[in-house]
């Protein structure tokens, strides 16, 4: 049987109307593909990182489940998708040991020691996250973006098909509202250069996200919540991070890099990201996308977004009290009476 978090109506990560399996599965095989476009400019080395990721993961699940479930807990795929966000969170030039200690840690002890899915306070991909980044700093020092300045991740040179599609968009599209797309920033989209392997894969990102509006996957509005929230701060700030004026921030750079799109769509949906109720998750979106541009810019943390989202997600057992006390919102027990329901 499908477990479940009590306090999010339709389970972990995407709330598609399917088994707990199903949808892992189809979340797993979308991670897959964002490796896989990541591998095309790095030899393999993404698929790498997932293959590590991912056995170490799996493996962590069958140490702690299989006496008592067998392979039940396996089969779920829940372990294998913290595995695989895990590994678009991860640089592709990472030691894959470190990926293996990350997923593990994620498994171990963000996801079981707190009862399964549902039941952990942090993201389990997140937990693996900040457990490699703090154990091997050194393996985010190297590569674009180690200096924390997206502008690292644009490649030097203009590829035919950014320059075929900048011509287009620019010619046919954006010259009547006085726009255009500097060169190189189409390229963004199947970038070669990028430093984490989400950046390195955000066509597929973009599938994804089409996935999520298209299914209505999980409280969608928050990941557009999110998106909004964060582009308009970082047109407003992005650019004094510079030395520039307000509202001069790159706003395609700030989406298109730095994970955002990985939070909004995969991070932000996952229950530990959110709450029960509709008021208390707009204002944990809202208060991601504070943090996250506060991280980036004024932090010079290129990924703070993750950051962000961790803070967040430790602030959920505050957040479900105050459900429980100004909104009636019911945790286990039933609404009080006259109580509004907000879910």
């Amino acid at each position: 049987m499908a477990e479940r978090n009590p306090a999010i109506g339709r389970g972990f990560s995407v709330g598609i109307s399917r088994h707990t399996s199903q949808r892992m599965l189809l979340l797993c095989l979308f991670c897959l593909l964002a490796v896989l476009q990541s591998s095309l400019g790095d030899s393999g080395a993404s698929i790498s990182v997932a293959l590590a990721a991912g056995a170490a993961a799996v493996v962590s699940e069958l140490m702690v489940s299989y006496r008592r479930y067998g392979f039940s807990k396996v089969a779920d795929s829940s372990a294998a998708a913290s595995a695989l966000i895990l590994t678009l969170l991860l640089p592709n030039h990472i030691n894959p040991l470190h990926a293996a200690f990350g997923a593990a840690f994620a498994v171990l002890v963000v996801k079981q020691s707190f009862g399964g899915i549902g039941s952990n306070f942090l993201n389990p991909a997140l937990g693996g996250w900040l457990f490699v980044r703090l154990c091997w700093p050194g393996s985010f020092a190297d590569g674009p973006g180690a200096s924390g300045m997206a502008e690292a991740l644009l490649p030097e040179t203009a590829s035919a098909a950014d320059t075929a599609v900048r011509e287009l968009l620019n010619g046919s599209i954006l010259a009547p509202f006085g726009a255009w797309i500097p060169p190189g920033y189409v390229d963004l989209f199947w970038n070669p250069v990028g430093g984490i392997i989400a950046d390195r894969a955000v066509l597929t990102l973009v599938l994804w996200a089409a996935v999520v509006f298209a299914f209505r996957a999980g409280r969608w509005w928050t990941s557009l919540t999110y998106l909004a929230v964060f582009a308009l701060l970082s047109r407003l700030l992005g650019g004094l991070a510079e030395g520039g004026e307000l509202w001069s921030g790159d706003l395609l750079l700030s989406l298109l890099s730095g994970g955002t799109l990985v939070t909004a769509f995969i991070l932000l949906l996952e229950p530990a990201s959110s709450a029960r109720s509709v008021p208390a998750s707009l204002v944990l979106a809202v208060l991601a996308a504070v943090l996250s541009v506060l991280f980036r810019f004024s932090g010079g943390q290129l990924y703070g977004a993750f950051f962000a989202l961790a803070l967040v997600n430790a602030l959920g057992p505050a957040f479900a009290s105050l459900e429980r006390f100004l909104l009636f919102v019911p945790y286990g027990k039933a609404p009080r009476n006259g109580g509004r329901k907000w879910t």
